[in-house]
């Protein structure tokens, strides 16, 4: 399947680099007389048969679109990461708080981090068996929700409406409800599994089945790495159920040394209570993308040496004709001066034509990777944009020019007598 879209990939850039090349030429020979001969020339050649237009566009596109679409998801994930993540996420995560040890971990928290803004909420495991009677092993859910069904869960209930959350659909339970048992579901999740108001979930908890009605959908910022539950029940459905607690610390001005302190106390006074420390893991998630894109951009880079060797390539093939197009000029009067400006216009514009579909293209596919299959805010960077530009410029003018030169060496007299 993975050959199957890689093949129909390179035909789809195939046919659309093809296009944007034929779509070169015709404006190329649709555009007005210009009264300076240099550019008038430059312009002639990107249409004439024979032209550079084809093989420049197909040898350069694709390797610049793949350099940009990586360096776009490249730098969006390390702004998500550095950035927001790392802004909005907590300092802790306090994992398994008994119930006995609630007062006394508060107090010590708050007495190391008093600036600090501690979060706590009930946990429980549960496990989904059915969803409105259905058994989930007879559910064909999308492969993206499947982990909702598979295995346990972590659940918790509230009073309230979570403050990272907001409800989209539906009405949260009023204070102090004492009715059937109602639950509150991710939307993102819910739709994807085709859940509507009023259907019914049931999970297992501690070995016993209880099925709720949903009431309300509502969204969830998982980028915020705070505490958030895919299912959020009323309180009366585990009242009296033992239950551990889950617990975050955010404590903007603390600094790393506070941050070890605290770290050392809570350890020190329950050992039984899981300490995660989320900026060790926003670091290791750090890394890992900084190597993946290494590997990734290593791959990139291979495409695109072997993108200026088919240029080179094709610029080779053309340089007898361009080498007859240079003697003949230079014997009607051209200098070497006004054909190496002739051909480095020529160079430019179709350097250019080809950077803007790379950046067109790239920064579509990034956008789909980012904000599609990776749910994250998708950001276009100028300074990629402006990088890519530069590569093409650079690689097109430069080659060429370097043949060009040459070419322009070459004797008068041996080449009209061929001709």
């Amino acid at each position: 399947r993975i050959a199957v879209y890689f093949l129909a990939g390179i035909v789809v850039a195939f046919v659309l680099l093809r296009l944007v090349a034929a779509g070169i030429s015709r404006l190329a020979a649709a555009s007005p007389s210009f009264r300076s001969p240099v550019i008038r020339l430059a312009v002639g050649n990107i249409h004439r048969p024979g032209a550079l237009t084809v093989p420049v566009v197909l040898s350069l596109g694709l390797g610049l679109m793949l350099l940009v679409s990586l360096a776009l998801i490249d730098s969006n994930l390390r702004r998500e990461l550095q950035g927001n993540m790392a802004v909005r996420a907590p300092d802790f995560f306090f994992v398994d708080i008994q119930s006995r040890d609630l007062d006394g971990f508060e107090k010590l928290v708050k007495a190391q981090a008093p600036s600090g803004r501690l979060t706590e909420v009930p946990m429980l495991r549960g496990r989904i068996q059915a969803l409105n009677g259905t058994d989930v092993s007879k559910i064909k859910a999308p492969e993206s929700v499947k982990w909702v069904l598979n295995g346990d869960r972590g659940i918790t209930y509230e009073e309230k409406v979570p403050v990272n959350a907001k409800v989209t659909a539906g009405e949260w339970w009023p204070e102090n409800y004492s009715g059937e048992p109602l639950v509150s579901f991710s939307a993102k999740e819910a739709e994807e599994l085709g859940l509507k108001l009023g259907d019914t979930v049931t999970v297992n908890v501690l070995g016993r089945n209880i099925t709720a009605r949903i009431a309300n959908f509502r969204n969830i910022e998982w980028e915020s790495l705070s505490i958030n539950f895919v299912m959020v029940f009323s309180p009366n459905t585990f009242r009296g159920a033992p239950h551990a607690w889950l617990a975050t610390l955010r404590d903007a001005d603390a600094t790393p040394a506070q941050e070890g302190e605290v770290l050392r106390a809570v350890t020190n006074a329950y050992p039984t209570i899981t300490t995660v420390r989320v900026k060790d893991a926003l670091d290791i998630a750090e890394q890992l993308v900084g190597q993946l894109a290494t590997a990734i951009r290593a791959a990139a880079a291979v495409a695109l040496v072997a993108s200026v060797l088919v240029l080179s390539g094709a610029l080779a093939a053309g340089n007898r004709a361009r080498t007859h197009d240079a003697v003949i000029l230079k014997t009607l009067g051209g200098t070497r001066a006004m054909l190496i400006r002739a051909f480095s216009y020529e160079y430019l514009i179709l350097g250019l034509a080809t950077a803007i579909f790379a950046l067109v293209a790239g920064g579509v596919a990034a956008w789909y990777v980012v904000s599609r299959i990776m749910n994250l805010q998708a950001t276009f960077m100028p300074d990629v944009a402006g990088g890519t530009i530069v590569v093409a410029l650079v690689l097109t003018v430069g080659i060429g020019l370097l043949g060009t030169w040459r070419i322009l060496g070459q004797k008068a007299a041996p080449v009209l007598r061929e001709l």
